[in-house]
């Protein structure tokens, strides 16, 4: 007597679903870690995260993501005279309006002969951002 053959989806592992599911999301996570990503959870209101939704689908997301950043924190590997007079702070970023008072602050230590080009213009920004287009200093 033959058997009649049973009805769904031929097995092709041993595992449970739930564990394929499980071992399919830990090699997920994996290459995320390989490739230097890392999952950010925020509290957003329902729009705002609609809104946000909408923009990440946006092709320049990233760059315009970059320049939002750029304008909030700082990198203080970045800016090698900024890291200097931060020198007391452990953490390695710094929101631009501290930075900016650090420079103000600490201005008779600052070198301009080793002021890059790139940190001067940051302080220029900075300064017309937080400082009315002053430097107090």
């Amino acid at each position: 007597m033959t058997m009649p053959p049973k009805r769904g989806r031929p097995r092709a592992s041993l595992l449970t679903r739930t564990e394929q599911l499980r071992a399919a999301k830990r090699a997920q996570r994996m290459r995320d870690h390989i490739a230097g990503l890392a999952a950010v959870t925020l509290r957003l209101t329902a729009d705002r995260a609609d809104r946000l939704r909408a923009a990440i689908a946006t092709p320049h997301f990233n760059a315009g993501l970059d320049r939002l950043l750029d304008d909030l924190i700082l990198d203080l590997h970045a800016w090698p005279v900024l890291e200097e007079l931060a020198w007391n702070r452990a953490d390695r970023w710094i929101p631009a309006a501290d930075a900016f008072g650090l420079y103000e602050r600490n201005w008779r230590f600052v070198e301009p002969k080793r002021l890059g080009r790139a940190e001067k213009e940051l302080i220029e920004r900075l300064r017309n951002r937080f400082g009315g287009g002053v430097l107090n200093a």
